[in-house]
Order: C-alpha cells, then sequence, then structure tokens
C-alpha cells in the first residue's frame, strides 16, 4: 500500500505540513525548530493505526526485555542453571533477541507501508541518500559484531563470559556503541528509501530508546569489569 490509498484522502497539511510551519522563514525560533519537524512529520501519520502502534511498541519493548532478562541473570544466574552452561544460556538469549528485531524491522516495515509517502523524499537524491545511509549502518553492525564475537554482542558478560578488556578495535575506535548507532542508521536509510515520514518519526523512537539503553547499560557493564579487575588485582 502507497502513497495515501490508505489514508483516503492526503495527508493533513493546511495547517500543519505547509511552508508556514513555525510561521514561515524567516520567523523561525530556531529553539523550536526540531519540535515544529516533528509536528510536521505528524501530519502525515495515523498514530492509531495498528501497524504503527505494532512498530512503537517492539521498538520500546526490545531493550527493555534483553535488559530486563540480562541483569536478572547476572543476578541469580537461572538461565546457565537450566541450560547448564553460561555459554549455551548467552546463545539462548541472544537467538530470541535476533528474533525479536526481525520482528521489531517486520513491523516497522509495515507500519511505513500502511501510511503515506512524502513527495519530497520520493527523488532519487534521496533514494541514493538512504543507500549510503544502509551501507554505513551494516558496516557498524557487522563490524561491531566481528569485534566483539556473538557472545560479547548479545550480553554475554552478564553471563560471566568476559573479555581481557573492552574492544577498542574499529568501530569502537572512533564511536561509542556503534552497534547501536548502526542500526538506527539502517532505520533511518530504510525509512528515506521509502519516502515515508512515518520511518523517520519510528527511527527517531529507534534513536531515543537506545539513548535510553546507553545510559541504562553503561554504568552497569563498567562495573561488572571494574569487579573483574579488582578480583585479578587481588589475586595477584
Amino acid at each position: 500500500v502507497e502513497g495515501t490509498a490508505s489514508r483516503g484522502d492526503e495527508p493533513m497539511s493546511s495547517s500543519v505540513a505547509g511552508p508556514d510551519c513555525c510561521g514561515g522563514l524567516g520567523n523561525i525560533d530556531f529553539g523550536k525548530a526540531d519540535l515544529c519537524v516533528m509536528t510536521w512529520l505528524l501530519g502525515y501519520v495515523n498514530p492509531w493505526d495498528s501497524s504503527f502502534v505494532a512498530a512503537i511498541l517492539t521498538i520500546a519493548f526490545n531493550p527493555l526485555f534483553w535488559n530486563v532478562v540480562a541483569r536478572w541473570e547476572q543476578k541469580t544466574r537461572q538461565l546457565s542453571r537450566a541450560f547448564r552452561s553460561p555459554y549455551l544460556a548467552c546463545y539462548f538469549l541472544g537467538s530470541v533477541i535476533l528474533l525479536l528485531n526481525v520482528l521489531r524491522s517486520h513491523c516497522f516495515t509495515q507500519a511505513m507501508l500502511s501510511q503515506p509517502k512524502m513527495e519530497g523524499l520520493d527523488n532519487p537524491t534521496a533514494f541514493c541518500l538512504g543507500l549510503m545511509l544502509l551501507g554505513v549502518g551494516t558496516l557498524f553492525v557487522l563490524s561491531s559484531f566481528f569485534a566483539l564475537g556473538f557472545t560479547g554482542t548479545f550480553l554475554g558478560d552478564y553471563f560471566g563470559i568476559l573479555k581481557e578488556a573492552r574492544v577498542t578495535t574499529f568501530p569502537f575506535n572512533i564511536m561509542d556503541n556503534p552497534m547501536y548507532w548502526g542500526s538506527t542508521a539502517n532505520y533511518l536509510g530504510w525509512a528515506i528509501l521509502h519516502a515515508s515520514p512515518t520511518g523517520l518519526l519510528l527511527t527517531v523512537l529507534v534513536a531515543l530508546v537506545y539513548m535510553v539503553a546507553v545510559l541504562y547499560e553503561e554504568p552497569f557493564t563498567a562495573d561488572i569489569y571494574r569487579q573483574k579487575a579488582s578480583r585479578s588485582h587481588r589475586r595477584s
């Protein structure tokens, strides 16, 4: 389903999406510009569409799920006991996370297809930009995975599977959390390829959820490695 066929009318542009947004270019308050853009994008989106709601739920749920389960495992070792191996338990959780991410991407795509396109993004230049973002995002995701390995990628440190030191090779030598931002770039590129304002809004949500996840994960992971270093120091 493309364009406005799924809505039966044109995007709500008379007062939201037109060129007078924020009172015209000459009167823009740049402190409110981001809010203006978000309001403009919302003019293309039906927030009650079931596909859009499903996409929001999967985007919000996935990081919450893996953080809650990983912390529960770190405190109780219940998964490791159930599988009689921390490695098997980590492989199990990683497989579940992969399946959840496939579901998230499916819901993201269905949400885009069920809502109108944005004509301003439906052109060859935007298409090329989308491809570039997908390429960069895929590079960051795959290089992060190869640098960390499966257990390093899928929360192995919560299972007691620790590396000797935190990884500092590419792409970790140019940014923190490259897998998260590579994934965000992939969603942004995918949204631009589909000329989808719905996809752009959902990408903003992806980025915000990852930012919250980083704030939640980073101190905990750093503490795990501090404890490891402290134990090693006492043994020496």
